[in-house]
């Protein structure tokens, strides 16, 4: 036994430990004596306390027993030694699969412009009205209980009332579930709504952390072409139980799916008795363009309503560390959900929900929307400005609507190899085939949410010289 005072873990845990490794491994044997507590105090120079500890907690576990008369010995019915683990096992079960790659991006530590999507911002955050509803929150009364899996009513409330003056979509509180985001949603749909290995279309190039959950979850993902309209709908789309869009902001080439398009999209959904999730993404945020209605919205008037699950989040109008979203759906699809989410982790915490109840009903989130769409405009034109003059080497798409832009370059010019160049001069951006299966557009995809308008400026300056430079090497004209 070798029992260290330099250690955090006591003398005691330590004796104990070591005892029970040592019967464990069959040094052990069971039926084995073991010394006195003032003998083996004495040999390992301990007090007798830390023994008769020790031994307290072998006897609690039942490694040891003690009869009178025959002091303290192992247990009669010791287990088996535990065999030698694989090598480079360290005891975890041989038949574990391997983890595929995280398909999401994490924090970035390193320096300079930040041009990955997803990134937001709160410059705009009124940090007054944000303080104060977590302020009113903590106040709130402390319930033993748990609450309303499906989420707190009063949230669901708001959160109906938020999208029909935000996106025109009629919701009551019954219809609403709330989530930990878009991907806890798309885990709790297709856990829940769909039947093992069911056929699902999905955008190419998609969103790549919903394909994984797709895949994750044992389906079939199909991948289908987009272009500037959205998802391509048309005789050779095939059948499938569910389709996932992105039709406000299309992620990642940020075009917006045209009217014509949702049209034959929800047509396509009820030849096929198919189902639709509207992943909402960056639908607040639009610039000179009209509003488009939601394809949940469009189904609603047509009476196919059912067949539309609307999945929106708050990360992009607040910010991502509410982890906070929501579903808008028909009872029969949410009653699935709530079950689901009620297995899974019996609801969201009631204080966050609170804190952002006060934040909708007090109309802050929707002043924070108005001053958040002026803000990033400014951004946007300040990034196109800085990319103007690139005719015959590179164009702007999905400029609409959203918070990244799309940049289109050149065959010559191939996107990594800018990319890396930018990289190196502190300017990150994100090749477009990350998130394409197959051949993907040459392009560059740059978030501007988390920038303001002079790092926007200044980095678009950046990519633009870059360019400039590649189209000199690839001898194009500029």
């Amino acid at each position: 036994m070798d029992l260290r005072r330099d250690q955090t873990e006591a003398l005691h845990a330590q004796l104990a430990r070591q005892i029970r490794e040592a019967v464990l491994s069959g040094l052990l044997p069971g039926g084995t004596p073991l010394p006195g507590t003032r003998t083996l105090a004495r040999t390992l120079g301990v007090t007798r306390g830390v023994v008769e500890a020790a031994y307290a907690e072998l006897l609690a576990d039942g490694t040891a027993q003690a009869e009178v008369g025959r002091g303290t010995r192992v247990r009669d019915e010791t287990p088996a030694p535990v065999p030698d683990a694989p090598t480079g096992a360290a005891g975890v079960p041989a038949w574990l699969p391997g983890i595929p790659p995280l398909p999401v991006d994490g924090p970035d530590p390193r320096p300079g412009l930040d041009f990955r999507v997803g990134v937001t911002g709160t410059a705009t955050l009124d940090l007054r009205a944000w303080r104060q509803a977590w302020s009113d929150a903590a106040r709130e009364p402390v319930s033993g209980d748990y609450a309303d899996p499906a989420g707190e009513h009063r949230l669901r409330a708001a959160l109906a009332a938020f999208v029909g003056r935000q996106r025109g979509l009629g919701a009551q509180a019954e219809d609403v579930l709330v989530t930990g985001g878009t991907l806890h949603a798309l885990n709790l749909i297709v856990r829940s709504v769909l039947p093992p290995g069911s056929r699902v279309l999905m955008e190419n190039p998609g969103y790549r952390a919903a394909r994984q959950v797709l895949l994750d979850a044992g389906h079939e993902v199909v991948p289908v072409p987009v272009d500037g309209d959205g998802l391509i709908v048309n005789a050779d789309t095939p059948a499938a139980r569910l389709v996932y869009v992105t039709p406000s902001h299309q992620f990642p080439l940020g075009g917006r799916m045209c009217l014509p398009r949702r049209l034959a999209l929800l047509e396509w959904a009820a030849r096929h008795d198919a189902l639709i999730v509207e992943d909402d993404y960056d639908g607040e945020f639009r610039y000179g363009a009209p509003p488009l209605p939601p394809l949940a919205a469009l189904a609603a008037q047509t009476g196919a309503g059912g067949r539309v699950l609307y999945l929106g989040t708050l990360s992009k109008v607040l910010t991502p560390s509410v982890r906070t979203g929501f579903v808008v759906a028909a009872p029969p699809l949410l009653s699935r959900l709530v079950r689901a989410r009620t297995l899974l982790d019996f609801g969201p915490p009631v204080q966050v929900q609170a804190a952002l109840t006060h934040l909708l009903t007090g109309g802050h989130v929707d002043r924070h929307i108005r001053r958040s769409r002026r803000w990033h405009a400014q951004v946007r034109a300040a990034l196109t400005e800085s990319l103007d003059g690139l005719e015959g080497v590179a164009h702007l798409g999905g400029i609409e609507a959203g918070l990244h832009v799309c940049l289109h370059l050149h065959p010559a010019i191939p996107a990594r190899d800018v990319a890396a160049e930018l990289a190196a001069q502190g300017v990150h951006v994100t090749p477009l085939d990350t998130y394409t299966l197959g051949e993907a557009p040459n392009a560059l995809l740059l978030g501007h949410g988390g920038l303001s308008a002079a790092q926007a400026g200044a980095g678009g300056r950046v990519i633009a010289g870059t360019l400039r430079s590649c189209a000199t090497r690839a001898r194009l004209a500029p």
